[in-house]
């Protein structure tokens, strides 16, 4: 394609986010910006453009920008989204993003998603509605304090006391988790506006996270509307990845496997070790990317 042809492409993509997908501005200008760096950073033609040319990208274009795992995990969704619109217009049969991340997973390890990505699912979700802030919530509390469905699902109001959250999970085995800050004040938002208007005349109903009629909401519901959000982004994973992502992140940053352990409420501490096998991959097809690349260059 032409750079004329490849300009008209990224605003007919970005009218796409807009309108269909009522991404918020700041999110739309992240895509645009990523987009548009791609299309300056290759010489392939989109419509046949391979993974490993995409990674080299990526890599290549870390490297001379600084950019930081959480920048280039943002420019990966970016693209990744961008691809799955090519599909949608039929300009693509595949999507090579899909398949440089199944190149890149061990098969034996728990999906997740970077901090980016989570960054990224989070604030794709619009807040304009009753419906919007509760998702927001609800996926921001899974991730933030590595929560099963299930146990979100089955919260109380009364389990939530500002800074920790009381969770019952397997076995009927009771945990104390602390809530982050941004967790809390989003939590703090659904309690005071978005549950009391869900609920209305339901002034018995106990449970913290309801739907429109102001009754339980269901797992099927929430697996439904995680669907929604993290497919038009090009995510593979469910709701559940959160809660892997939640561990590895933790892993990542320093915390030690027995508060792990805890947090997520495993009874086994070898359950807790499948996340160390996925940060040592991680950082070990960081090294593979970068030690080529400076062989290339030699």
């Amino acid at each position: 394609m032409s750079k004329e042809t490849d300009q008209a492409l990224l605003e007919e993509y970005l009218d796409y986010l807009l309108l269909e997908r009522r991404l918020s501005k700041a999110t739309i200008e992240v895509y645009a910006r990523q987009v548009s760096f791609f299309f300056a950073g290759i010489t392939e033609a989109i419509e046949t453009i391979q993974p490993s040319a995409i990674e080299h990208y990526l890599v290549v274009s870390a490297k001379q920008r600084g950019n930081t795992d959480r920048t280039v995990a943002r420019n990966l969704s970016a693209l990744r989204s961008f691809f799955v619109y090519l599909q949608k217009q039929k300009i693509r049969e595949d999507n090579p993003l899909e398949q440089l991340n199944a190149a890149r997973r061990p098969s034996d390890a728990p999906t997740y998603f970077t901090i980016g990505e989570v960054d990224l699912l989070l604030e794709s979700i619009g807040t304009d509605t009753l419906l919007g802030k509760r998702d927001r919530t609800i996926f921001e509390l899974i991730y933030s304090c590595g929560l099963r469905i299930s146990e979100a699902c089955d919260l109380k109001v009364g389990d939530y006391t500002k800074g920790n959250l009381r969770v019952l999970g397997k076995r009927n085995k009771m945990r104390l988790v602390p809530v982050g800050e941004v967790a809390s004040t989003a939590l703090d938002l659904y309690l005071a506006e978005v549950r009391p208007a869900l609920v209305k005349a339901r002034a018995t109903e106990q449970t913290l996270f309801v739907g429109r009629r102001g009754k339980k909401l269901t797992r099927q519901a929430v697996f439904k509307r995680f669907g929604q959000y993290a497919k038009p982004l090009g995510l593979e994973g469910k709701v559940h990845t959160l809660r892997h992502s939640f561990a590895t992140h933790l892993l990542s940053g320093g915390a030690d496997l027995r508060s792990v352990q805890a947090l997520l409420g495993h009874s086994d501490i070898q359950t807790t070790q499948i996340y160390t096998h996925i940060e040592t991959s991680g950082l070990k097809r960081s090294y593979d990317a970068y030690h080529t690349l400076e062989e290339e260059q030699t």
